[in-house]
């Protein structure tokens, strides 16, 4: 046996052990057990010792290709000694050094730079080049940021208060993200890894089989169902796709659809679970903190559009089974009441925390804290399908969600140091005044620019990175321009999501076509012309914000009826077909009225044209219908 080979064993169990110690840190912070024991711990110091952790673990278990190596090389190891060491003792003196912080003492300039070295090349390796690109940009603004011409000239930094600053500053680093990553976040994560290891991911798939599958192209139906409620849980859609898309994917094709189609619909469904209340990845988190709201109005404000996105996709491989006479699914599925007769425990934890979010208005992290117990509780008196949680999966369960955590912690952190660069250089006020100055009044062409702007600064990102960074880039000049600012934010995080089916670099796309063996650049023309609603909506809800919930309740319903029929007749259209394929003109017929019948304020016309529309947009589509019926028994006769 190699030396590599002796040792790794070693270096698994440290990473096991660090994992497990990010959990029962995080679970001891949220049941606020230093307080309980008479100990004062700022949040700084917790998120200092779970940064840390972090670090180490990303130093120790990835090479410098960001792929899980066989041994550690000494250079590796002494990154990973150094920055555990640092942030144990940044930890333990935060406060110390807080109050010695004016006067920047040498400890501090150590701490930064580490912590910016670490963080940029722990960032590198996992989350890849553009994130890293795109930070290594605002750094070097900041130290030539009094050089820069124009409107975006600002204050600059010398290298040594640079890293004192982004590297240790509570505005910084350990600011909002990383405290909203490693306190709330993590938990839900926990939740998800033991709700998967109580048997929970098969019972979802199971359940939207039964539901599904015996439907007119119910093979795509199941992708979309498993996909929505898997992806509101996991937090990544590539994850998503490569979880879920291993059973889906070959499904759809044995089905019938081809494997381009069968590709896109599965990274579109995907996608969509980030959109999707009541957990939506971490964004719903972030979202909340960074406007001070609660997660109720977050998660009500994502509902209608999140509804919306997936009756488009709903419809549309519906319309596709038709057209292309696709079947049922092939595969033999349990019905509904069998489902549920062996998995109604897993009700039980979501009941726990959708009353424990929505009802007792309890915070999200012990919404989630709650939940978990529940579902440790469930989880070993019934198991579904030969899967229950037993003490040697309920370890690792904390080991698997310490060592996710890890990259999501290196994005927030990364994260910190754009929004620490934009405080501190006054750049975050001049890029608002800049695209609001140069677009002027016009919020249509902001709007269009702005979306542009959030898809293209997504693409190769993960999902919380994209938000942070559009939150503080583009975010700002939406609420300036007058646009509400739930409105704002839901506007970026759409459109930072449609990076994960847009080409050149769609990550969601990308990860189906690795499955479905097709070009990788046409499965995400594809997703794109599956997922077109998802490039719609947001602008929708902008000019509407009764689709955010934001009205009496005859508006939200007058807004939900237009824009579900516009939705429904643009699909009909794009596919071609209803009962039968429907010619050119008819199409584009269908396409203007759904079109007319959005409910988009930019549109210049009257109001109530929408509803005339939407109207004759119902009375051809069942014009149709019922054509097509006559002609099914004229044939028959």
């Amino acid at each position: 046996m190699n030396e590599a080979s002796k040792s790794r064993p070693y270096r698994d169990w440290l990473i096991a052990f660090f994992a497990t110690l990010m959990c029962v840190a995080c679970i001891l912070w949220n049941i606020e057990a230093p307080t309980r024991l008479g100990f004062a711990i700022l949040k700084q110091q917790y998120m200092a010792f779970q940064l840390g952790l972090a670090l180490t673990i990303a130093y120790l278990r990835y090479n410098g290709r960001g792929e899980t190596k066989d041994r550690v090389g000494w250079l590796d190891c002494a990154i990973a000694l150094i920055a555990f060491a640092v942030l144990m003792y940044a930890a333990y003196d935060f406060s110390w050094l807080l109050k010695e912080q004016a006067y920047r003492p040498w400890q501090i300039t150590v701490i930064g730079a580490v912590v910016t070295i670490a963080v940029m090349e722990g960032v590198r390796r996992r989350a890849g080049w553009m994130l890293f690109g795109i930070v290594g940009v605002f750094l070097i603004y900041a130290l030539f940021a009094d050089k820069v011409p124009g409107d975006l000239i600002g204050k600059a930094l010398t290298p040594v208060r640079l890293v004192q600053y982004v590297g240790f500053d509570p505005s910084a680093v350990f600011s909002t993200p990383l405290a909203v990553g490693t306190i709330i976040v993590l938990l839900f994560v926990f939740f998800g890894q033991l709700l998967f290891a109580a048997g929970g991911g098969t019972f979802f798939t199971d359940l939207a089989m039964a539901a599904t599958g015996r439907a007119r192209g119910g093979s795509a139906k199941i992708s979309v169902v498993g996909s929505a409620l898997f992806g509101s849980i996991s937090g990544s859609a590539v994850s998503n796709v490569v979880t879920t898309g291993v059973v889906t994917i070959p499904l759809m094709k044995r089905g019938g659809y081809s494997g381009r189609d069968a590709g896109a619909i599965e990274a579109v469904a995907s996608t969509g679970g980030q959109l999707t209340p009541p957990i939506m990845g971490a964004a719903a988190f972030l979202m909340a903190e960074l406007l001070d709201i609660s997660y109720l109005t977050v998660a009500a404000a994502a509902l209608i559009p999140a509804i919306l996105y997936y009756v488009s996709v709903f419809i549309q491989v519906d319309l596709i089974a038709g057209r292309d006479h696709i079947s049922q699914s092939d595969e033999e599925a349990l019905s509904v009441k069998e489902v549920m007769r062996e998995g109604w425990h897993f009700c039980l934890p979501f009941g726990v925390l959708l009353g424990a979010l929505f009802w007792w208005r309890f915070d999200p992290e012990d919404s989630a804290l709650l939940a978990s117990i529940a579902i440790v509780l469930v989880g070993f008196l019934r198991g579904y399908r030969g899967e229950r949680l037993t003490l040697k999966s309920l370890g690792n369960v904390f080991t698997e969600t310490g060592t996710s955590m890890v990259d999501l912690i290196l994005v927030v952190a990364s994260a910190g140091f754009v929004i620490g660069i934009l405080n501190i250089t006054g750049l975050g006020f001049a890029l608002t005044l800049l695209l609001v100055n140069s677009i002027g009044a016009n919020v249509t062409l902001l709007l269009l620019v702005s979306g542009l702007i959030c898809t293209v600064l997504g693409m190769g990102m993960p999902t919380s990175g994209v938000y942070l960074l559009l939150a503080a880039l583009v975010a700002p000049s939406l609420v300036e321009a007058g646009i509400e600012p739930i409105a704002a934010h839901m506007f970026i995080l759409y459109f930072g999501m449609m990076s994960m089916i847009t080409p050149p670099v769609a990550l969601a796309a990308f990860a189906a076509a690795t499955i479905t063996k097709e070009g990788p650049l046409m499965t995400g023309l594809t997703a794109m012309r599956i997922g077109w609603a998802a490039y719609i909506i947001p602008f929708v809800f902008v000019a509407t914000p009764a689709l955010l919930f934001n009205g009496t309740w005859g508006e939200v319903a007058l807004a939900t009826a237009l824009a579900g029929i516009g939705v429904a007749a643009i699909c009909a259209g794009m596919v071609g077909f209803i009962q039968s394929k429907l010619t050119m003109p008819v199409r584009l017929l269908l396409g203007a009225l759904g079109a007319l019948s959005l409910p988009l304020g930019f549109i210049p016309q009257d109001h109530f044209l929408h509803i005339p529309a939407a109207a004759g947009a119902v009375v051809l589509t069942a014009g149709l219908l019922i054509s097509d019926k006559r002609k099914g028994r004229q044939a028959a006769a």
